[in-house]
């Protein structure tokens, strides 16, 4: 029964505490109500921190990211990354960070051992990253990372290396793992090393091997495992007289996560007990552990009461409770896990505020005040939204196929004083229109009239080109008549001609020309050379013949030339001789229609084997063509040969 007590002494710990420590609701307000929260309740904390937590000094503020939790950046992507440039011969410090930075890769502990086991057959890549990370990023270094290094050196043969290693691992505390021993036995036994062979089984069999932190933090797990917590398991711990080091309790804390009530009771038990204080590295091993869906509440207390002892959220807590949260679709937790370090000094990248906006968007439903507390929280710490954060958030919304819901982003992101480009509006409209969203077209065009003041017809006619792309006549043409209305016919004439080549795939040329005829007349559009032959070749083809001629008539009003090789080839195959008069009438530049077109009608009319058609054209011609040599000599040219061979008779 005294045990059961102890447990939930233990484990509602931090229920009792009183504020002063940091609520979510308190963290839901505002970054700055945050940084206000904490001045005025640290108190006197490890290290010498300050009580006075007075807004976060930017100068020592790290930036840092988890782009490897999403799609495009693989755990692999990131250990091929780390090959690529620590392969690469004579790199400077400076050069090997701008590689990191351009690729996005965070260099976490966990990163840094995934990485040394990709190195194990690649000794030298291995030391040029060892001891960049020791230079620029020590404190991913622990026991685990030297007892990797320790080991490729053993493996491969590089025997002064490995003593200095373990030298240096003495100088830290750090014993040589099972594991280590192994791979080093193996190698030096086949290269005959008999001596550091003994040296290192007298080493490994040492007292300095059985108190090393790997060692102690086996047996310590052990006890607490196999023991329900009491008096008895808290009386071995105080009689073991081990030395209780941040880095054996952080250790304990990693291996304990699958017992995260036995983690937190330990966590507790240590601090009271008198046996260790804790400090940054302790608290961010137990919010590492806590960090996951069942222990969410937990989580936030202990992240709260961390801040309040002045204590800051490594970079590496973030990441890897932000990855849990996502995982397990705690969208609302990731977010105020989000706010929660951008109020702290290790503040998360710009890169991160685009990540978490795309997983609001394709969640179950959007959440529009989770949305616009990121662009919040990223606006406030002196970022600006850019058209790549709009870029990634339209990605996402397609495809889960929730485009339309662009116009509530496109409103949340206005309020943080972000306006699309020009480029992303007529992204935005085409898609909508494409996409069937006529709703929300509507709400699209309003809002670009109401806040655009530059001329927004290449936004109008990409909703149009959305319209045709989708097949919807009667919206396009809604859309045009509106286009034309607002801004004018100057810029039109691409829209038109999306236009006519939708009513003519729909077989209504016919209609076409009359929005072209209307479209000349009434609003003196300048219709594209491109558009006129276009609908000449579809009005032919689909027996609008008188129409197609008038279009000539409105290419000679806008100073075009005529486009003749689509009528020859009509009139050639299917025209009759008046059809042929009134085409060569239609094409007149002068008094008299060019010889030259003539002649190629009749020519046609030769090929397509239709003599006694050009006859009779030749008959209605005027007498300066039925008279013309050219004409003559042609006509002389194509008279029937006379059969020479005997038709035989039918008996």
């Amino acid at each position: 029964m005294r045990n059961q007590q102890r447990w939930l002494l233990l484990l509602l710990r931090h229920h009792s505490l009183t504020q002063p420590h940091i609520s979510r609701h308190h963290i839901n307000q505002s970054p700055f109500q945050v940084n206000r929260s904490v001045s005025t309740i640290a108190s006197s904390t490890v290290h010498s921190r300050t009580s006075h937590m007075l807004p976060y000094q930017p100068l020592t503020v790290r930036s840092f990211s988890t782009s490897e939790l999403a799609v495009e950046h693989k755990d692999s992507d990131q250990i091929a990354v780390l090959t690529g440039i620590f392969s690469k011969p004579n790199r400077s410090n400076e050069e090997i960070k701008l590689d990191l930075e351009s690729n996005n890769v965070t260099v976490t502990h966990d990163l840094v051992i995934r990485a040394l086991r990709s190195f194990n057959t690649a000794p030298d890549s291995a030391r040029k990253f060892f001891n960049w990370v020791k230079e620029n990023e020590s404190e991913r270094l622990s026991s685990k990372v030297y007892n990797y290094m320790l080991g490729i050196l053993g493996s491969n043969g590089f025997v002064k290396e490995f003593w200095i290693m373990v030298e240096i691992m003495k100088s830290k505390g750090y014993g040589v793992s099972r594991g280590t021993f192994n791979r080093a036995i193996e190698r030096f036994e086949k290269e005959k090393l008999s001596g550091d062979l003994e040296k290192l089984k007298k080493l490994y069999g040492s007292e300095l091997a059985d108190n090393s932190s790997e060692e102690v933090c086996s047996r310590v797990c052990k006890l607490i495992r196999v023991n329900v917590w009491g008096d008895n398991v808290e009386k071995q711990l105080r009689d073991s007289k081990f030395e209780f080091s941040s880095e054996l309790i952080s250790m304990v804390l990693e291996k304990l996560e699958c017992e995260t009530n036995k983690a937190l009771i330990y966590f507790r038990w240590i601090e009271e007990s008198g046996l260790f204080k804790h400090n940054e590295q302790t608290f961010n091993a137990i919010a590492r552990v806590l960090g996951r869906e069942e222990f969410s509440e937990k989580f936030w207390k202990l992240v709260d009461e961390m801040r309040a002892a002045g204590f800051e959220m490594e970079k590496e807590t973030y990441i890897r409770v932000l990855d849990n949260f996502v995982k397990r679709k705690m969208i609302k937790d990731a977010v105020d896990l989000y706010e929660f370090a951008m109020v702290g000094i290790n503040k998360p990248s710009s890169e991160d505020c685009t990540f978490l906006l795309k997983k609001i968007v394709v969640s179950k439903e959007l959440d529009l005040d989770l949305l616009s507390k990121v662009l919040r929280v990223f606006t406030e710490s002196g970022h600006s939204l850019t058209g790549a954060n709009l870029n990634a958030v339209l990605k996402s919304l397609t495809s889960v196929d929730r485009f339309g819901e662009c116009n509530k982003i496109l409103k949340a992101m206005e309020d943080t004083g972000f306006a699309p480009s020009h480029n992303q509006q007529r992204k935005i409209a085409f898609n909508l229109g494409s996409g069937g969203k006529d709703k929300e077209s509507n709400e699209f065009m309003n809002y670009i009239e109401s806040t655009v003041s530059a001329p927004k017809s290449k936004t109008w006619t990409s909703l149009i080109e959305g319209y045709c792309e989708a097949g919807d006549l009667a919206k396009a043409s809604d859309a045009f008549e509106m286009m034309v209305e607002k801004e004018g016919s100057s810029h039109a004439g691409y829209a038109l001609e999306l236009l006519v080549s939708l009513h003519c795939r729909k077989r209504r040329a016919i209609h076409a020309f009359n929005l072209v005829e209307k479209m000349v007349n009434e609003k003196e559009l300048r219709v594209w050379h491109t558009t006129y032959k276009f609908l000449i070749g579809k009005l032919l083809a689909q027996r609008g013949f008188e129409e197609a001629l008038d279009v000539l008539h409105l290419m000679k009003s806008q100073d075009y030339p005529p486009f003749l090789d689509p009528f020859i080839k009509y009139l050639s195959k299917t025209g009759s001789a008046d059809d042929a008069l009134e085409f060569t009438a239609a094409v007149t530049l002068k008094k008299l229609p060019s010889t030259s077109v003539f002649l190629n009608l009749f020519e046609a009319y030769f090929k397509a084997g239709r003599r006694s058609e050009a006859q009779d054209f030749l008959a209605i011609c005027p007498r300066y063509i039925r008279n013309h040599a050219d004409v003559l000599n042609l006509f002389c040219s194509k008279k029937p040969q006379k059969a020479t061979a005997t038709i035989p008779v039918t008996a």
